[in-house]
């Protein structure tokens, strides 16, 4: 409970209760409006919270199942909060302009991210040198322009598993095409908005600093540590591939020293067994010999004494 109090305390000061004008609300947020205060809906915190909580408890187990989460914010606002906090936990970001087609034509993006990568990599390595300054200067503002845009999906290799935005009716382009796609989504929505657009909604206002900040922030938090969890069990499965390893290396080795000792039995019962054979073929050829010269044995065709 202080948890919950100390959340809600922080929620207040920064002012994510103060919703739209009475006469800009969709009628849609009512289960998120306490109240009405000099023609101003005041949002319920205790439904902030609550929705903050279970988008929280998804974006961690998405991040710790090692898919990722796409940050949408094109609002001044919000830019450099938003942009700041997806650096913070290596996931894409888009803060400038949302280009149509940037999910539902995502291999046409990516041709696009991959000639900025290749400008920018002759750029680097010295291959420009050889062009025109003014072939430069244009290939230059090119990958600046690019850059500007799509820099924040640059490692991107494919379609994220969710997205997060700030403010539903600014992005509605994105809204729409995450929606076409099955992308599970996430929002901030005020109460100018319609909350059942998202699959979670946290009602809170997305147009103040400190209210956007902090609910990012949250998030983010939640974010890194599915990602630390999702670390920690790779290194035990990695510990328990090892140990499995060794132990399989070790049953190996003494199948082999069984073997070994049970062959060289074998062999030294072989090789007694062959020497009592060797003897006993000696002996019954001694008794041949003895016999044939026994005093008084007739020779066959030997002549008989009269």
């Amino acid at each position: 409970m202080e948890e919950n109090k100390s959340l809600h305390q922080q929620l207040l000061e920064a002012g994510v209760h103060f919703g739209h004008l009475k006469k800009k609300w969709n009628p849609k947020m009512l289960p998120y409006i306490f109240a009405e205060k000099n023609g101003i809906h005041i949002i319920d915190l205790n439904k902030t919270i609550e929705g903050l909580d279970e988008a929280a408890a998804a974006l961690k187990s998405i991040a710790k199942s090692g898919k990722k989460i796409m940050f949408v914010a094109t609002k001044k606002q919000a830019k450099e909060i938003v942009a700041e906090a997806a650096a913070k936990v290596n996931m894409p970001f888009v803060t400038e302009r949302w280009l149509g087609g940037m999910l539902t034509n995502f291999q046409t993006i990516r041709k696009s991210v991959k000639k900025m990568q290749s400008i920018e990599k002759m750029l680097q390595d010295g291959t420009m040198d050889s062009v025109t300054k003014k072939e430069r200067l244009t290939l230059t503002r090119s990958k600046e322009k690019m850059e500007k845009v799509l820099g924040g999906i640059s490692q991107m290799g494919r379609t994220p598993a969710a997205l997060f935005m700030v403010d539903i009716s600014h992005e509605h382009i994105a809204l729409a095409e995450a929606k076409r796609l099955g992308i599970n989504t996430f929002a901030m929505v005020d109460t100018n908005s319609d909350p059942t657009k998202v699959d979670f909604a946290i009602p809170s206002n997305d147009d103040a600093t400190k209210s956007i900040a902090i609910i990012v922030n949250y998030l983010t938090a939640a974010i890194m540590e599915g990602l630390q969890e999702r670390s920690q069990n790779k290194e035990e499965e990695e510990t328990e591939e090892v140990g499995t390893e060794r132990m399989r290396g070790l049953d190996i080795d003494e199948e082999g020293g069984e073997k070994g000792e049970r062959r060289g039995r074998g062999a030294g019962r072989g090789a007694g067994a062959g020497r009592q054979g060797a003897g006993a073929g000696r002996g019954a050829g001694g008794g041949r010999q003895g016999s044939g010269n026994r005093p008084g044995a007739s020779r066959p065709g030997a002549p008989r004494k009269a």
